[in-house]
């Protein structure tokens, strides 16, 4: 456990509201991650005040939610505090809860989810409350509910899936009356808004360093079932032999391959064979790349985690990423961030990824072939993919297990020259697309010809031609390859309409 240090402000609100004569308290995020160890400034405070109380008291305050008791105060600095009256639960249904005021702090965190979320702190004592053993839990590395875990999670079954996400991101074991509960409680899940489950699926992939360990517990669980059917399939789909084994001498292996949880950090009986972790399936590969790849970037994690749900079952894994494939990974990502109600931007960046995770350009492949195929791409998804690839040639410990592969079966050495030659292609000035020519459509007008469908087919036949050589990419080059192709195209619809 790390000491508490909150911000000058945090102790004036607290001060201001005991001189009042209100029995004022830290609670949540702060204090918690203070137990783990882990900085946070995360500062929420719970008060016998009540909001119309609080509110006369302070002169800048904002009515985040009164009819709940929150009442966001506002610093000297701008910084907005949350607080809340202290409260009991009235009703339940599953995931709002009808509350009623309360002056009893021990009520208020008598209500709350888990152990190590029910301790509060006081900023100007600085002594712990701890009625629920939260504190001890923590040092135990352990997980469990306030009371009753089957009452717990049907008051709200939110706390599903933020069991799933504590146990992750803070490294606890989940007690078994906890767990057994947990899961039978998942297929009542159905209320929860898209909203909150993207928000709490967001909150692994930026929360911490290896969200895997919270991915496989959604799957052991049958979170992941239940929300993500698409991500399910994976867990068990076979990986092409070249990524099947790993070393797992550096102690990260939390979780056997397919998704169960180690019970008091035992590993499973099958998880080992041979000194290597067994473990070569699709889900268990896209989780150790996700681990790989940077928090703050979670677009690159989504993409690496869906990059696997255009591959059709009777491929089981194996084999080249085609055409159809990426299409298929493109589109059913969109529709798992379209179900969570996710951005457009964010839809389209993941799932632009995701379709060219698995279908990298040949390593042997000419410059005029690498420049097609960042035509399809686009200059500035290369970086990101590019970033993609080194994860997943760092996943499955490839590097130490097979030296001389990786992903897609390369050479290292390959996927490197690879690298530096899309780089440096990527980085010179010549055309990705048709609106980059040196040649429109409205010099086909001032040519003297009606628009049409050929006007696309002469672009795309122009820029093939720069592709191959882009110092073609020359207005006076364009336009004698322009004339002699329609001249072409004129002769062949003539022919046409003759044969009509």
């Amino acid at each position: 456990m790390m000491e508490l240090s909150p911000p000058g402000a945090v102790r004036w609100i607290c001060r201001t509201l005991e001189e009042a004569g209100f029995e004022t308290w830290a609670v949540g995020g702060a204090v918690r991650d203070a137990l783990a160890g882990i900085p946070s400034g995360d500062w929420d405070l719970t008060t016998s005040a009540r909001p119309g109380q609080i509110r006369r008291i302070f002169p800048r305050t904002v009515p985040i939610g009164v009819e709940h008791g929150t009442v966001g105060i506002l610093a000297r600095d701008g910084t907005l505090f949350e607080v809340t009256t202290f409260r009991r639960d009235v009703q339940t249904t599953g995931r709002h809860a009808v509350v009623a005021f309360s002056d009893s702090l021990d009520e208020d965190l008598a209500r709350r989810d888990f152990t190590i979320n029910a301790v509060a702190w006081h900023p100007l004592r600085k002594v712990m409350y701890d009625p629920f053993s939260g504190v001890a839990d923590m040092e135990a590395r352990c997980l469990q509910t306030v009371g009753e875990a089957r009452v717990r999670f049907a008051e709200d079954y939110l706390r599903i899936l933020r069991a799933l996400r504590f146990a992750g991101v803070f490294q606890l074991t989940v007690t078994s009356e906890t767990w057994s509960a947990l899961v039978e409680a998942v297929p009542r899940m159905g209320q929860l808004s898209a909203e909150r489950i993207r928000e709490e699926m967001e909150k692994i992939l930026t929360g911490h360093a290896q969200p895997s360990t919270s991915l496989s517990l959604y799957a052991a669980s049958g979170v992941l079932a239940f929300f993500y059917p698409e991500l399910d399939r994976l867990v068990g789909l076979p990986h092409p032999p070249e990524t099947r084994m790993w070393d797992v001498d550096d102690g990260e292996a939390r979780v056997d391959g397919h998704g169960q949880p180690h019970e008091h950090g035992q590993a499973h009986e099958n998880d080992r064979e041979g000194g290597a972790v067994r473990s070569g399936d699709v889900w268990s590969h896209a989780l150790r790349t996700v681990d790989l790849l940077p928090r703050h970037r979670p677009a690159l994690r989504w993409a690496a985690l869906l990059a696997g749900i255009g591959i059709p079952e009777e491929d089981q894994g194996a084999g080249e990423v085609g055409e159809e494939e990426g299409r298929r990974t493109l589109l059913r990502s969109a529709a798992v961030l379209r179900r969570l109600r996710s951005s457009n931007a964010r839809i389209q960046e993941v799932g632009g990824l995701a379709e060219w995770i698995g279908r990298p350009p040949d390593p042997s492949a000419s410059d005029a072939g690498l420049r097609r195929w960042l035509s399809q791409v686009g200059r500035d998804r290369l970086p990101d993919l590019l970033r993609i690839w080194i994860a997943e040639a760092r996943s499955d410990r490839l590097l130490r297990a097979a030296p001389e592969k990786g992903p897609q079966g390369w050479k290292v050495e390959e996927l490197r020259r690879l690298a530096r030659r899309l780089r440096g292609l990527s980085s010179m000035e010549f055309p990705l697309s048709t609106g980059e020519l040196a040649f429109s459509g409205r010099d086909l007008i001032r040519m003297g010809h009606r628009p049409g469908p050929h006007f696309g087919q002469l672009l795309d036949h122009l820029l093939e031609m720069v592709l191959q050589d882009p110092e073609l990419n020359t207005s006076e080059a364009l336009t004698l390859e322009a004339k002699r192709w329609m001249k072409d195209w004129e002769a062949r619809e003539g022919a046409s309409a003759e044969g009509r």
